[in-house]
């Protein structure tokens, strides 16, 4: 799981300040920051800024496993996506755009805020977040894959970020919903034609399934941006 604990409790033994002196530079009361020094409570972009400040780093380096560098895990951009194993860094956080985004075990129908979180424990990944970088989409939701029938592109284990608000064009790794009868939600990739749509599985073990704009049903949910890969 990628942790979204803070290294709160490292920086004060290192800049020996009390809890209480934290609470006096950022403003914030001392029992918020216990539980947020022990991980017995979320934080939110504006506590993050603050604690950024009183320590005088970046947000990034706040967090204990950050896209630059995790402790184990890899970071793969969408542009990378067709190259299997492939690890991007640095991920540009120039703009601070951060989301706690929500883990899911399937893909939503829906996504919004409060349905993914329906979704993360129904699924049973209740509390588990990860944090995104550069994307305002309250949307957004992680799914975590639960078996190898993508391998090698994608692995159990792996957490796929899904934005439902990022526009997708030819080529691009969505999460879809598809099919006249029932209807089929999976990580596909979709190639856009003049009268059809084509989806094809990540890896192209499966045929591709042709559908006829107008007449099959057919509905993208959101692109997948991030990939978060366990190493090792």
């Amino acid at each position: 799981m990628v942790s979204t604990r803070l290294r709160v409790k490292e920086l004060l033994r290192e800049r020996r300040w009390t809890t209480k002196v934290l609470a006096e530079k950022t403003g914030m009361s001392e029992s918020y920051l216990t539980h947020i020094k022990n991980g017995t409570r979320r934080w939110n972009e504006d506590a993050l800024r603050k604690l950024a400040e009183a320590f005088e780093l970046d947000p990034s380096q706040l967090l204990a496993h950050r896209p630059q560098g995790f402790a184990g895990v890899a970071v793969q951009t969408a542009a990378e996506f067709g190259e299997p194993g492939a690890v991007v860094a640095p991920v540009s956080i120039s703009d601070f755009k951060l989301r706690i985004v929500p883990v899911v075990g399937a893909i939503p129908s829906e996504p919004s805020a409060y349905n993914n979180q329906l979704m993360q424990v129904t699924s049973g990944y209740k509390d588990v977040f990860v944090p995104v970088f550069g994307y305002e989409d309250d949307a957004m939701f992680c799914l975590c894959v639960d078996d190898n029938s993508m391998a090698p592109n994608f692995i159990k284990g792996d957490f796929l970020i899904i934005a439902p608000s990022v526009w997708t064009r030819s080529g691009d790794v969505v999460a879809v919903e598809y099919g006249n009868t029932e209807m089929i939600k999976d990580i596909m990739t979709v190639n856009y034609m003049d009268d059809f749509i084509l989806l094809e599985s990540v890896n192209h073990r499966r045929p591709p399934i042709p559908l006829v704009k107008g007449k099959d049903s057919f509905r993208i949910i959101g692109k997948l941006v991030y990939r978060y890969q366990r190493l090792g």
